[in-house]
């Protein structure tokens, strides 16, 4: 399980660069999406011309009043099938922009993560993100097709995590609460890019305190086990993608990995802009 968590993380900024690469802010932009409507309908487009509640509802963590905000007549502007183009493209570019195609190890790293996602297309049920996702094309270039295997890999594990969330009774704002406190991420990010109001923030920290799971603004003993029964139980539930390919060959994958995601950090692809 450590192994397939190493394999996931360290090729996680393959995808995530996608969010914060200026291609992509480009790209949205020339359709009319402004602010935060290119990362809402680019991730949800593959839905179709989500609605609002639907982002809400898989996004999970963000403040509603955000997301409403953010798409309200996005689709009047385009269509969901140029938001897709328009990702596809920004990602190409932004990926080539770090050097990716000239990794060693593409077309290794390519047939190791498209068994993974072939594998993770078989626990579909319960994952709609993914499944939207999963059942767009799959692209024929080597670097988008690096991209769209992990990003098939993240959404598996996305899902995954939002289910445990739900059945641990944790909210999106709660888990967002937790995350901040372990410091792991600066809460300056998590509070700007979710969009809570500080009362709200405020209020849900004195509820997770009372809960017990908050000691000040650092998580408590019994914070750490529930966190990290959330993380141990979502690695559990992405495990059958990984599983496909062996011990030896998830092995293969998670060393693999590393250049690439590495290439994408030192770019400074995942940089806010």
């Amino acid at each position: 399980m450590k192994t397939a968590r190493a394999a996931w993380r360290r090729l996680e900024p393959v995808h995530a660069m996608i969010y914060f690469a200026p291609e992509a802010r480009r790209r949205y932009a020339d359709l009319g999406l402004t602010g935060r409507a290119g990362y809402f309908t680019s991730r949800s487009a593959a839905f179709g011309p989500a609605s609002a509640e639907l982002i809400i509802s898989t996004f999970y963590n963000f403040n509603p009043d955000f997301v409403r905000q953010a798409v309200d007549g996005a689709w009047d502007t385009t269509t969901p099938q140029h938001v897709l183009d328009a990702r596809h493209t920004a990602a190409g570019e932004a990926l080539r922009r770090a050097g990716v195609h000239e990794v060693p190890g593409l077309d290794d790293i390519l047939v190791l993560t498209r068994r993974a996602a072939e594998a993770a297309c078989d626990h579909g049920h319960g994952r709609p993100l993914f499944a939207a996702h999963a059942a767009l094309p799959w692209p024929e270039d080597p670097v988008l097709q690096l991209w769209h295997y992990q990003t098939l890999l993240r959404e598996f594990r996305g899902d995954g995590h939002v289910a445990i969330l739900l059945s641990e009774g944790v909210g999106g704002l709660e888990a967002l609460v937790l995350h901040a406190a372990t410091g792991e991420v600066p809460v300056g990010f998590l509070k700007a890019s979710r969009a809570w109001p500080e009362e709200e923030w405020a209020d849900t920290e004195e509820r997770l305190r009372k809960r017990g799971l908050l000691d000040g603004d650092s998580l408590s003993t019994e914070g750490v086990r529930l966190r990290q029964h959330i993380e141990d139980r979502t690695d559990h539930l992405a495990l059958p993608a990984y599983a496909a390919l062996g011990d030896a060959d998830c092995e293969r994958l998670a060393d693999l990995a590393r250049p690439f995601g590495r290439a994408v950090v030192q770019a400074g692809l995942l940089k806010p802009g």
